[in-house]
């Protein structure tokens, strides 16, 4: 199995071309890793508190940030 400290000495000898290319394959990875986690917590209902506070400060027309 590879580890991260392997993956990290490979990126380390990527040339700049091939680095482009991985990073901006890793941006979109981690972006719906990110997106996937928000799906599953808001079916979890983890989120219904954060979005009550907000809805309840908007009904009353503060403005903080949450």
């Amino acid at each position: 199995m590879t580890t991260a400290e392997d993956i990290e000495k490979a990126v380390e000898q990527l040339a700049p071309r091939e680095l482009a290319r991985f990073r901006a394959w890793f941006e979109t990875f981690d972006a719906a890793q990110f997106d996937a986690a928000i799906e599953r917590d808001s079916r979890a209902g983890k989120l219904d508190a954060h979005a009550e506070e907000a809805l309840a400060a908007h009904r009353t027309g503060r403005s903080r940030e949450l």
